[in-house]
């Protein structure tokens, strides 16, 4: 049986794997060929410090996961219509089920920083990371 962070990590995959086009890998490293469609890296994060309630005893998080957004192109303009069709997609998969079917209490992403990043004998590559706040408590921090 999985724990609560396990599970809600992987309902979020889960719903990142529904994009029609773009890529989603868990803790991966960064591949050698970059998909066409652009890559999306879910890394676990930080659960942080809990709010601890004691009666009855529960915690809280606020865990940050995190996701690393990368698109490929030749040109500038490319690199950034690929990149904000990628980050309107997940925003649409987060808007589309805030609680994860209730595993969480809320979810909310960051808004990304791009930068591009040049890569010598082959198309830039436009990345990000936006951060997922996933809110939810469970009634044992290990479990």
């Amino acid at each position: 049986m999985s724990t609560i962070r396990e599970t809600i990590l992987q309902a979020l995959l889960a719903a990142l794997e529904t994009m029609p086009a773009a890529t989603v890998l868990r803790e991966e490293i960064l591949p050698k060929r970059t998909p066409p469609a652009g890559l999306v890296i879910l890394r676990d994060g930080d659960p942080g410090a809990p709010e601890v309630m004691l009666s009855p005893l529960s915690y809280s998080y606020e865990h940050k996961a995190e996701l690393e957004v990368i698109v490929q192109g030749k040109t500038p303009t490319a690199r950034a219509t690929a990149f904000d069709s990628l980050v309107q997609e997940i925003g649409a998969v987060i808007a589309a089920n805030r609680t994860l079917g209730g595993l969480c209490d809320w979810i909310e992403a960051t808004a990304p920083k791009p930068v591009d990043l040049p890569i010598e004998g082959a198309d830039a590559l436009k990345v990000a990371i936006i951060e997922i706040t996933l809110i939810y408590t469970t009634t044992d921090p290990l479990a």
